[in-house]
């Protein structure tokens, strides 16, 4: 039996570190090394990163998906800037207004996109008020990958993006939460997805595939660098023992063990999902591209499930849904004791 427990479908913030960022830890706990990111460990993180990415690049770990995102913001735009992104985006929805604090008050335009993401067709209709001492200025675009409703954007629409946002001098930031799983969705290489595709910066993720806390800030646009080192130590994201960050990283970048934990996360969801779908009562609401499913389902499903203990987590993506989230440890077990669950209450 799966050591996870009932309510393990709740999001992938409720597993383990995998076994592999431990061990980095515990390896990394030993010895004297110079502080503030001064150490073995994060200087070889970012020869690490410029390999996985193939290209040169700067990187300022952090320990949340929050200060990633923020502080990437805060490069890319002004106290009066706007900062374009999907209604659904967590930086809209979930950050507490952070991108809004650390830019100093710049504005965000949140778009309405099917499956959550934005088009390049909608970002050209958003785009005005440039020199209109009246408006806030276009400055960046914010696109999650994978993203909200745990669809993934295509190359084609990454490319068309940032061809719309460079046009009008606009930065393209990716939210890189669930990065690996978008990657190994569209089995592509890191840099074709990224930088090859006009990503300026990427907010890099970690902790919901495997890692304890440890997220990045992916510079491939360098001249976008700046002072971005004040930000960074500012928001007290520059730990004195950042060596135990750069580790995790590092391990996680090793031996595909990142490619490994999302593509067993986004397996075990494809089950989920197919599963699902053949109830005829349940209907799906996104394609499943990730590691997240999204079904409404039955209120008395819903109840009983909740009475099981799976406390589900009922989401507003175009009218309500019950997100289930797959991670690198989920059991077939775990699969099929929630659908056996399902279907005994369940017409």
């Amino acid at each position: 039996m799966s050591d996870t427990t009932p309510n393990s479908f709740a999001s992938d913030n409720v597993t383990p570190a995998c076994a592999e960022v431990l061990q980095a830890i515990v390896t990394a706990n030993t010895g004297i090394q110079m502080s503030y990111g001064s150490d073995e460990y994060s200087c070889r993180l970012k020869d690490k990163l410029g390999e996985v990415f193939e290209t040169d690049l700067e990187v300022f770990p952090t320990v949340t998906g929050t200060a990633s995102n923020a502080l990437a913001l805060a490069a890319l735009t002004p106290s009066y800037g706007k900062i374009y992104c999907h209604e659904l985006a967590h930086i809209n929805t979930d950050e507490c207004g952070a991108p809004e604090h650390f830019t100093g008050g710049a504005k965000l335009i949140d778009m309405q996109g099917d499956h959550g993401k934005i088009s390049a067709q909608t970002l050209q209709e958003n785009i005005y008020g440039r020199g209109n001492v009246h408006h806030a200025q276009p400055a960046t675009v914010s696109i999650t990958q994978a993203c909200e409703s745990g669809c993934v954007y295509q190359l084609d629409e990454i490319t068309a993006i940032s061809e719309t946002a460079h046009a009008h001098g606009l930065n393209l930031h990716m939210d890189g939460a669930r990065f690996a799983n978008a990657l190994v969705s569209l089995d592509v290489s890191p840099a074709t997805m990224t930088w090859k595709s006009g990503v300026d910066v990427l907010s890099f993720g970690g902790t919901k595939n495997g890692c304890l806390a440890a997220e990045v800030v992916i510079f491939f646009n360098t001249e976008l660098v700046k002072d971005f080192a004040y930000l960074h130590k500012r928001s007290g994201q520059l730990l004195s023992k950042m060596r135990f960050v750069a580790a995790q990283l590092e391990a996680y970048l090793s031996n595909d063990v990142w490619l490994r934990n999302a593509r067993h996360a986004n397996a075990m969801a494809k089950q989920l999902s197919h599963g699902l779908a053949r109830i005829p009562s349940i209907e799906l609401a996104y394609p499943t591209q990730s590691n997240e499913v999204f079904a409404h389902i039955p209120q008395p499903t819903i109840e009983s499930l909740n009475n099981e203990g799976f406390a589900l987590n009922v989401e507003e993506l175009d009218g309500s849904a019950i997100r289930f989230v797959t991670a690198w440890n989920t059991d077939v077990a775990d699969i099929n004791r929630l659908l056996s669950s399902i279907l005994k209450v369940t017409p």
